[in-house]
């Protein structure tokens, strides 16, 4: 007996064959996932245990024990780590060189806004600007003019409705 595999067939079975390593895959990716949370989880707890043991530990009772627990936080790291016990120290800057570096900050401003200004007054710059213009007015006026004769077609049809009846 020769049968001959037709091309829906081995598509069906290449099909077949990608959901099932599909379905391996996921399989794996899930057993992982489960495998790290529950590591996460395990060392969660050894963790809050040893908070316990040592809030166990404390002794308690007296008000001034608990002030004497208090904490005052003066540094929050961006990476969400414990504060540094160092705080870096700030540079100080000698004034003629805060004054020299206000003074290019503003001429750069300023140069900058003048090289705007310049180029938004530039003769290529104003007539596009009223190329721009003269082509809205004449769309508005267009509009306007479709607008009243619109108008006027309702207002003349329905005068002549009213003069029929």
């Amino acid at each position: 007996m020769n049968e001959q595999w037709t091309v829906p067939m081995w598509a069906a079975l290449v099909a077949l064959a990608a959901v099932v390593l599909l379905a391996v895959l996921l399989a794996v990716v899930l057993a992982r996932t489960a495998a790290r949370s529950r590591a996460e989880t395990t060392a969660l707890r050894e963790r809050v245990d040893e908070l316990v043991r040592d809030l166990a530990a404390r002794p308690s009772g007296s008000p001034a024990a608990a002030e004497a627990q208090e904490f005052v936080i003066t540094d929050l790291a961006a990476d969400g780590s414990s504060p540094s016990s160092d705080p870096a120290p700030v540079p100080m800057v000698e004034g003629r060189l805060f004054a020299d570096l206000v003074l290019r900050e503003t001429v750069l401003r300023t140069a900058a806004t003048a090289a705007g200004v310049r180029r938004a007054l530039s003769p290529q710059a104003r007539n596009r600007i009223r190329f721009e213009m003269r082509r809205e007015v004449k769309r508005s006026r267009k509009a306007r003019r479709a607008e009243v004769r619109e108008a006027l077609q309702y207002w003349r049809s329905r005068q002549r409705t009213e003069d029929a009846a």
